[in-house]
């Protein structure tokens, strides 16, 4: 039976700051490496972010998805499907969002003041769907271990940024309480890229076809990490790093982010 791959957790350098591959790059090595799709799920504000925080709140969501941009206009010419998401952060604990769009971000400036619970309702509210990232990961970024089986939709059961015993946690938290159980590679470079992910019988037709997937236990396989794709790693790594740009936007934007940062001044 053929099966087709994608990557439900990936990072690029446009809106994350502790990722150094854009968008395009990402979808081109995946693209090689015969994935069918991924979910582009930058770290939002409230989490390691590459975009100014100071700027208005519409020019930063122009930026903050240019990454996203970046790896779908790539996906279209190559036949290679791009979602979108975001990792949304509290406290260390972090849900990645689906099936909603820019216009909701937007649209929404008060998620940022919103407890993770009263979040996870506001997206549901919306049509969209939350998968708790990395639930067991110890890191100093992380203070406590939260737990919200009532708020999610599933649990990244394999991520490769965590150690095998922290993902086991991760799977006995989802068979416990009946939650589906996704693999992502919360990837954030080119060269040590692990192949985790998800595997199903179909293509995805949309966002929502995985939020279906996942109400219906039909994820068809979690990939387990590999190192199998790993390329030697480059002395100027930092250098391939491409960040959000001003001057990417359009005239109005462009325009109303000058102005404020000049009146910053």
């Amino acid at each position: 039976m053929e099966l087709y791959k994608y990557d439900t957790h990936v990072h690029t350098s446009q809106g994350s700051a502790c990722s150094t591959w854009k968008g395009s790059s990402i979808v081109e090595r995946l693209h090689e490496l015969g994935y069918s799709g991924c979910f582009i799920t930058d770290h939002f504000f409230n989490g390691n972010s590459a975009v100014d925080r100071s700027l208005p709140w519409d020019v930063k969501i122009h930026l903050f998805c240019q990454g996203y941009e970046d790896a779908k206009k790539r996906g279209d010419e190559l036949g290679f499907q791009v979602f979108f998401g975001w990792e949304f952060a509290m406290n260390g604990t972090e849900f990645l969002t689906y099936g909603l769009d820019k216009q909701f971000l937007l649209d929404n400036p008060e998620i940022m003041q919103m407890p993770l619970e009263r979040y996870a309702d506001f997206v549901h509210e919306k049509g969209g769907f939350i998968v708790h990232a990395h639930p067991f990961r110890e890191a100093w970024y992380i203070p406590l271990v939260r737990l919200y089986p009532k708020s999610v939709d599933g649990i990244e059961g394999i991520n490769c940024g965590n150690s095998p015993e922290q993902n086991e946690r991760a799977q006995w938290y989802g068979k416990s309480y009946n939650l589906p159980i996704v693999g992502g590679t919360d990837a954030h470079n080119l060269w040590n890229y692990h192949s985790g992910g998800i595997a199903l019988d179909e293509k995805l037709t949309c966002a929502h076809d995985y939020l279906d997937r996942l109400r219906n236990f039909r994820i068809t396989k979690v990939l387990e990490p590999s190192n199998a794709a790993h390329l030697p790693w480059p002395e100027d790594a930092g250098s391939y790093a491409v960040r959000n740009s001003i001057e990417l936007l359009n005239d109005e934007m462009k325009q109303k982010a000058i102005d404020f940062l000049n009146s910053q001044k």
